[in-house]
This record gives structure tokens, sequence and C-alpha cells, in this order.
């Protein structure tokens, strides 16, 4: 199962909203921070082209992650978003490190000027056209199941709160020019924020590519659904792979062992369509019935005891 083409639509339309904010709120930025002597609005100028980066890795991505199962990706091309969102991640942890080792050599060398009041202008634009990209973004990206939409979601967010200790070291250090070093500490603190950031993409990304497992609580989930059909004596060895936004399930059901082959399968098919139903994440769940204690006595031993 690939992504509609409703979604993709969605998925390529949101993102080209965003590259068109990050170059207008970047260039601001970087125009307003150079007048106005600010190193710390020019390195969250930098995290914002940063953001183009990421943007078009979805772009290009979601053309290959977004078709149906084939025969050389019989699960999908799911771990291919997984990628993508790793890029976004590592890419946002270069440009943390960027910004923060400059505002370090900096503050250690001690060759900084307070900034000029107007730099203020550009991290509160910032702050607001970043938020509502933000929220655009990650509304997009839940109604899609797209990590990687969610993750750039996130780089918008990052970019939005970063401006914030941005805007206070600048107005504090134009307010007080003896302060002029806290423009600087304000350029690390975002580093050391874009950084957090960084590794909140990349984890669940990189569970994802390790072959980790889907969250306990959609096991646990599954095993419930399993018990509510009657013809299931139990659920073992319930295992689950994420693709993407899609979860794969192996499990194994029990049922009675006299049971004829043919009920068997369609017990198996029942829950597999019943999960599925429920747990819209669930692309297929394989279903593996094992043999329990039989329903009624064997006929030889009903003979015995007439």
């Amino acid at each position: 199962m690939g992504m509609d083409k409703k979604a993709v639509r969605s998925i390529r339309r949101i993102t080209w909203i965003g590259i068109a904010g990050n170059v207008l709120i970047a260039m601001l930025k970087f125009v307003l921070g150079t007048i106005g002597h600010s190193q710390a609005l020019v390195a969250d100028a930098v995290h914002s082209l940063s953001d183009l980066i990421t943007d078009f890795a979805i772009l290009m991505g979601v053309k290959f992650w977004s078709p149906p199962p084939d025969d050389s990706h019989p699960y999908g091309h799911g771990r291919i978003e997984a990628m993508v969102t790793v890029l976004i991640g590592s890419a946002v942890a270069v440009v943390a490190l960027g910004i923060g080792f400059h505002g370090f050599v900096t503050i250690v060398s001690g060759d900084y000027q307070p900034p000029a009041l107007i730099a203020v202008v550009g991290a509160v634009a910032s702050i607001l056209v970043k938020e509502v990209l933000y929220q655009w973004t990650f509304h997009v990206g839940r109604r899609t199941r797209s990590s990687a939409l969610l993750a750039n979601a996130w780089h918008h967010r990052s970019d939005a709160l970063s401006s914030i200790p941005v805007a206070v070291a600048v107005a504090a250090a134009s307010w007080r020019p003896e302060w002029a070093v806290v423009d600087a500490l304000g350029a690390v603190v975002v580093g050391g924020f874009i950084l957090y950031v960084a590794w909140k993409i990349l984890a669940p990304a990189l569970v994802e590519l390790s072959d980790g497992s889907a969250p306990l609580h959609v096991r646990r989930e599954i095993e419930t659904l399993a018990s509510e059909i009657s013809e299931i004596q139990g659920v073992h060895r319930v295992r689950t792979r994420t693709l993407g936004p899609l979860i794969h399930v192996d499990l194994h059901a029990v049922v009675a062992g006299d049971m004829s082959l043919a009920s068997a399968h369609e017990v198996a098919e029942a829950l597999r369509l019943y999960v599925k139903e429920k747990i819209p994440a669930v692309a297929d769940v394989l279903v593996h019935v094992d043999p329990g204690p039989r329903q009624s006595p064997p006929a030889a031993a009903a003979t015995e005891l007439e």
C-alpha cells in the first residue's frame, strides 16, 4: 500500500509554502542582523536557510517513498522516508554545531560589538512566521502520517523557538552595550537548542532503520483485539516493525486443536482484517495458527465414557 496521490500533493504543497517562508524570513534576518551587527540573528538566518535543505529533501524523497509495494520492495518504500528524516536531522545537527561553535569562539576571543535594536524586528518576525509554518506543516504531517514532514515541522518549530533567546539577547545587548557578549551567548544557546531538536528528529528514524518495533501500546492493543475473537484462545510472539508511517505485524494465534484447516484459516483472516480495521496504521498482519486444547473430546474417548 503506497501513499495516495492526494497525500503526496498535500506534502508537496506545504513544502513549497515552507520554502517560500524560509527564503523570505532568512533574507529578513540576515539583512537586519547584518545592519544591526547581531551575530545571534545572522546565525538564526543560517538556521532558516538550513530548512531549505530539508524542504528539497522532502520534495525529492516523496517521489520515492510514496509508490506502492513492488517486486524489489515487497513491504513498500517506507524506509526511504526514514532515510530522508535522518538527512533532515543530520542537517539540523550540523547547523546547530556550527552556530554554537561560532558563538563560542566569539565569546572566547572577545571580538563582539553591541547590536542595534532593529535586529529584534527580524527575531520577532521569525517567531511569528515559523510558528505558523510549524502548525500548518504539523497538521498536514499528521493527516498524511509522514514522519519526514513531521520532522520538517519540528525544524520550523526549532527556528521559531530559537528566535526567542535571540530576541532577548539582542534586546539586552542593544539596551546595555556593555552586555554585548549576551548576543554571542544567545548564538550558543540557539545552537544547543537546535541540537536537541536534531536528536528528537533523528531518534525515531534511527529506531525504524534499525528495524525497531512499534510502541508497546500498539502491541498491547493487538493482543486485546485478538482476545475479542471468541475462536482465538490466545496470542503470543506478537512482533511488529515500522516502515514509514505503516506498521507490519506477525503473530501466533492459538485455536482449538480439533478445528479444521479451513475454519482456522477463516479465524486467522478475521483477525487480520479486524486488526487492520481498528488500527489504521497497520498495513498487514501475518497470522500463524497454533493448535491448542480441543473444544470437545475425541470420538474414541467419548465412546469409552459411554
